[in-house]
């Protein structure tokens, strides 16, 4: 697989019981004769062991990249991380990197793989994201959040075996970040409609198709059945697949994940230990809905009411009929196994209250948490 270019399609998308064993047969088959393994001490055991040993029973040379904590003992997407990995890379010889893991070690190993020209391979670990198939990394770097080109996988082999065995804060964190397209979807239609910003009808209903189904199954994804995994895993797969179609993240990306972003970046400043991401997302989503919700419906602002809410007000409650309220929010956290509320989270709020007037800044995105700030 040497010399494969950066920007190719996804070759092959496993989701089933064994997916590990097919995905040495599949580097077998692709010619591959060195890869880079990626992950750190609990995927290694969750998936990353298991896979070793199927690579060396199929001949396939693998070098062992386990990516270490940081200071608040957290693997963090982050400088240190992308050189430990990028000093793996032989320019000359590696044929690929395989990611095994969750969102974190998928986002080092797609940047690093952007700027090597290096193909890789997803092996998620648990369904606790959406970004499996992104083209973009979120990365921190000198504590700041970016997003940055990167490389979408060329297959995926996602193994039900090992994400029925993801503990359950990992399920619950990925249902709250499918969760969250309820405000992003609607922060989506704002913006194209007060600040034209692109909009894809076809899209944006594949991942509200994608919402629905884990909305739909919420006891089963609580419960961890695999039927609840399938659908969950299967929704996140979807949703990220929507934002390569598109292009951009704006489907399954709105004022809820700005504010989770915000509350990370404060979390690193501290040096306090990171918390998930999903789980942030869910959380704010309910707090973004109570927000919408009580400026377009009982007319509360943080300043005054926004010129484009009193111009499109009837236009924007019609979408906020979709936006389930905090409370039905909070719920379905909670029938997932998760944390709902700030105190779970441990946000205090003072980082709250800041949150909500500085985070929308992170991102250039016509949200309505931006208009609610600058009116």
């Amino acid at each position: 697989m040497n010399n494969v270019p950066v920007e190719y399609a996804l070759d092959q998308m496993v989701l089933e019981k064994g997916a590990i064993k097919q995905a040495a047969a599949y580097l077998k088959e692709k010619g591959c004769q060195n890869v880079i393994l990626t992950v750190d001490g609990n995927t290694y055991e969750a998936a990353g062991k298991e896979l070793e040993r199927e690579l060396k029973a199929a001949g396939v040379g693998i070098r062992l990249c386990l990516i270490e904590p940081g200071p608040s003992g957290d693997v963090v997407a982050d400088e240190p991380s992308l050189l430990q990995l990028l000093l793996e890379v032989n320019p000359e010889t590696t044929d690929a990197v395989i990611a095994a893991g969750s969102g974190t070690i998928h986002d080092i190993v797609r940047f690093v793989c952007y700027k090597t020209g290096k193909p890789f391979v997803s092996v998620p670990t648990a369904p606790s994201v959406d970004g499996f198939t992104s083209k973009g990394a979120p990365l921190i770097v000198r504590g700041v959040k970016k997003t940055f080109p990167a490389t979408g996988p060329v297959a995926i082999f996602a193994d039900l075996d090992v994400l029925t065995k993801a503990p359950q804060q990992l399920v619950a964190a990925g249902f709250g970040d499918m969760l969250g397209k309820y405000t992003s979807l609607f922060d989506w239609n704002f913006s194209h409609l007060t600040a034209a910003e692109p909009y894809d009808q076809e899209v944006a209903a594949m991942t509200e198709k994608a919402l629905n189904a884990c909305v739909e199954h919420v006891d089963e994804i609580g419960n961890r059945t695999e039927e609840g995994i399938r659908i969950l895993m299967t929704s996140l797969i979807e949703s990220g697949i929507a934002m390569l179609k598109f292009g951009q993240s704006h489907p399954a990306s709105g004022a809820e994940h700005h504010l989770s972003h915000f509350w990370e970046m404060e979390y690193l400043r501290r040096g306090s230990r990171a918390l998930l991401h999903g789980a942030k997302v869910g959380v704010a989503c309910a707090e973004i809905s109570r927000l919408y919700h009580d400026a377009a419906f009982r007319g509360v602002y943080p300043r005054q009411e926004p010129d484009m809410l009193r111009k499109h007000g009837a236009q924007v409650r019609e979408w906020l009929g979709a936006v389930p309220a905090e409370a039905e929010i909070r719920s379905l956290l909670q029938r997932a196994g998760g944390p709902s509320s700030l105190q779970e989270l441990g946000i205090d709020d003072g980082l709250f209250a800041e949150s909500l007037r500085e985070a929308h800044l992170l991102r250039d995105r016509h949200t309505l948490l931006r208009a609610l700030n600058e009116a």
